[in-house]
């Protein structure tokens, strides 16, 4: 037997539960592909299914647990600091809250099978102050639900394996190759798609300073908050002039949108995701004149730039 594949077989558990703990922790070492080959071994018997959820659980709930109290103690702080961790770092708080949102406390039972948001649902769970036992219910239950799923596929193919001996006896020999070559696949896909995205922000969005210019010149603007409503919680103010609207109101309307005047979208994500992603689909609708403005909030926050109450600015 392979030393790879000997080596798992016998630590495979303990494999398992530090990887997973590893992950859900923050660091962007991508799962399924170590779930997938566990669930292969359970169809031959040198690891069983039921260890193999235990190991999972345990890590995931250690790992959770330790993000639900820091997101309770440290609210949209932590929850940005491990969207910038993940692989899904681009999209991960506003699909997360939306959830929330959307689900409550049901989130977490699907949660584990977004990529990226597993490890953001636990901080912001704490954030918006669900209760501990609650939280852990919920988790557990999307826990077992995310990996029964991943190591059962990896079951079936374990038997398809057991039913043609050549084809075991191959990939028993080609085990690790195997495997490395799925990690690193899926890291790639990633990191091509991450690249991609954060291109196309990079060349549209505007600069702090530029606005800041804009608005003392009197210039005609149309300043859009796409920040999520728990965002407002630990600072309730935005730019002068903002309008508070999330994107889907945003585009529900758009026919109110200005087309002669310069519109600039904010939010709080890791590289204006939100903003970006918005000013580009507003794009397609026709409205051109539109950018996410770089830093967002926090850089606006950081230069010492006006602020004003929420409440005030949708008064005005």
């Amino acid at each position: 037997m392979p030393i790879a594949l000997d080596f798992f077989v016998k630590y495979g558990y303990w494999v398992v539960f530090l990887w997973i703990l590893t992950e859900q922790l923050g660091i962007p070492i991508p799962s399924t592909p170590l779930l997938l080959t566990a669930g292969t071994l359970t169809a031959t018997h040198q690891l069983r299914l039921p260890f193999v959820l235990v190991s999972a659980l345990a890590a995931s709930l250690i790992a959770d647990s330790t993000w639900y109290v820091f997101g309770k103690r440290y609210g949209s702080a932590v929850v940005r600091l491990m969207c910038r961790l993940s692989l899904e770092s681009t999209a991960c708080v506003r699909k997360t809250e939306g959830y929330f949102t959307r689900s409550g406390a049901t989130a977490l039972l699907v949660a584990k099978f977004v990529p990226g948001l597993g490890s953001v649902a636990a901080p912001i769970a704490g954030q918006i102050g669900m209760g501990y036992g609650k939280f852990v219910l919920c988790d557990a239950g999307g826990v077992l639900l995310w990996v029964t799923a991943v190591t059962v596929g990896g079951r079936f193919f374990g038997d398809f394996l057991k039913r043609n001996p050549h084809a075991l006896s191959w990939t028993a020999h080609f085990f690790g190759a195997i495997f490395a070559l799925l990690f690193i696949g899926f890291l790639v896909w990633r990191m091509l798609q991450r690249r991609a995205f954060l291109r196309s922000v990079r060349m549209a969005r505007l600069e702090p300073d530029e606005l800041k210019r804009m608005m003392d010149d009197g210039q005609p603007l149309f300043i859009v908050d796409l920040r999520h409503p728990l965002d407002y919680l630990p600072d309730p103010r935005t730019i002068p002039g903002a309008l508070t609207m999330t994107p889907d109101k945003l585009v529900e309307q758009s026919d109110r949108i200005p087309r002669n005047e310069e519109i600039v979208l904010f939010c709080t994500c890791p590289s204006e995701a939100t903003a970006a992603r918005m000013a580009m689909r507003l794009r397609g609708m026709g409205i051109h004149r539109v950018r996410p403005l770089r830093g967002g909030f926090d850089e606006w926050k950081k230069l010492g730039y006006p602020l004003v109450d929420i409440a005030a600015s949708a008064a005005a």
